[in-house]
């Protein structure tokens, strides 16, 4: 399989790949770090060189565009950022709008480039009007594009509780009968219009995809709590009620917090999954108090407002206080869940991840009762990510894809296999 090597020896089947960089000073040792949150000026020059580098999470959006944003920015209030963003993205949306028929390609990008500049708006997670604005356009923008796909893209609408789950579905276009599907759910701050696009990679294997804001992030209905999967298990209920779905081969793919649904999910609904896929997935210590207040706080791996954004997605958490006392209980030892049988897997991160400790994936490989897949990177930072060497485009495509494709059990169109 593209970018595995020799296995390395733990009680899994483990492959480790190569080195992955971070974006700041002494990206190992949380305890030599000034925990306290950027500067404005901090702020703009790090997204700068993150946007000039291809890095999360300014990938996509052109250097030129951020800065024309930033210039007119002058204090750290959200609305005030919102606002230069929205101004800039505007633009482009109504540029798109005028050249829908005459030069629908440049609409397109226009509609692509818009919802990225969107996107930044809204960044890390909508928490006044003016960042709940830019998300809305950000959703509009990525929707405008969405015409423009195909196969099409269709937006779903799952019955929950008294709400709905809102997702993005997307088959292949040639299909001769049911295909399998993956279920793909964001991180803490990205959104399932990310996952939707990258996952456009995976259609000429034969295998769909659902992209699903996560609990407590984008459009989901419910907030993080011990039991917030049930959300993503009625996803799986819908999905096996489409005739279009092979409901004998569904995978599950997340990041970040996203990954820890995936691997909840491997327990919970193992009999209903072929496998999962988890990039960085918190599972005991990062849910302790002492690394949310050693490592998270301050963090400067993240950009800005890690622990506000985390916060907001947690259900009934207002202070800081509040969240190191809720944490535990999401830890999958103190539930019970880890060592239980489970699907197979494919865990992937980074050893100088600050945000996910290593040794939470360690302790993830030694648990259960099948062999699992894992892509370690001795340099990568959170995700596995490396600057220039291994992007996230790259590992998507060299690393999960494949393994997705080889457990869904499909060849590439027009392969002959």
């Amino acid at each position: 399989m593209p970018g595995f090597t020799k296995p390395y020896k733990f009680s899994a089947v483990v492959t480790l790949g190569c080195a992955l960089a971070l974006c700041f000073t002494n990206p190992g040792s949380a305890g030599s770090q000034e925990l306290h949150e950027r500067t404005l000026d901090e702020i703009k020059t790090e997204a700068i060189h993150r946007a000039e580098n291809g890095m999360y999470p300014l990938i996509g959006l052109d250097p030129a565009d951020l800065r024309q944003a930033l210039a007119s920015i002058r204090t750290k209030d959200k609305d005030e950022w919102a606002a230069a963003f929205i101004a800039v993205a505007d633009r482009y949306m109504a540029e798109a709008r005028t050249l829908e028929t005459t030069d629908p390609a440049k609409a397109n990008a226009d509609y692509i480039r818009a919802w990225h500049i969107y996107s930044f708006g809204r960044w890390p997670v909508p928490a006044s009007p003016g960042k709940q604005r830019a998300y809305a356009k950000a959703i509009e923008a990525f929707l405008a594009h969405a015409r423009f796909l195909d196969p099409p893209l269709e937006v779903v609408h799952i019955p929950f509780e008294g709400s709905e789950i809102i997702a993005y579905l997307r088959l292949p276009k040639q299909r001769t009968g049911p295909v399998a599907l993956v279920i793909a759910i964001n991180g803490l701050d990205s959104r399932k219009e990310d996952l939707a696009e990258s996952f456009a990679a995976i259609l000429p294997y034969g295998i769909g995809f659902l992209a699903v804001d996560g609990p407590g992030t984008g459009q989901a209905p419910i907030k993080v709590s011990q039991h917030a999967d049930r959300m993503l298990s009625r996803v799986i209920d819908y999905l096996e009620t489409r005739p279009e779905v092979d409901k004998t081969r569904l995978a599950v793919h997340g990041v970040s917090w996203g990954a820890y649904w995936a691997t909840k999910l491997a327990i919970v609904e193992r009999l209903r999954l072929r496998g999962a896929s988890a990039q960085s997935p918190p599972i005991d210590k990062f849910f302790q108090k002492d690394f949310l207040l050693n490592s998270l706080v301050g963090n400067r791996e993240y950009l800005f407002d890690q622990i506000p954004a985390l916060m907001s997605v947690l259900d009934g958490v207002n202070s800081l206080d509040e969240m190191a006392a809720f944490l535990p209980r999401m830890s999958l030892v103190s539930q019970g869940l880890l060592g239980k049988p489970m699907a197979p897997m494919l865990v992937l991160g980074g050893v100088l991840d600050t945000q996910v400790p290593i040794s939470d994936i360690y302790l993830l490989l030694d648990q259960g009762d099948v062999p699992k897949t894992a892509w370690i990177n001795p340099q990568g930072g959170h995700l596995g990510r490396q600057v220039k060497v291994w992007p996230d485009p790259r590992i998507f495509k060299q690393v999960i894809i494949p393994w997705l494709v080889n457990t869904l059990a499909v060849a590439p169109e027009g392969s002959g296999s």
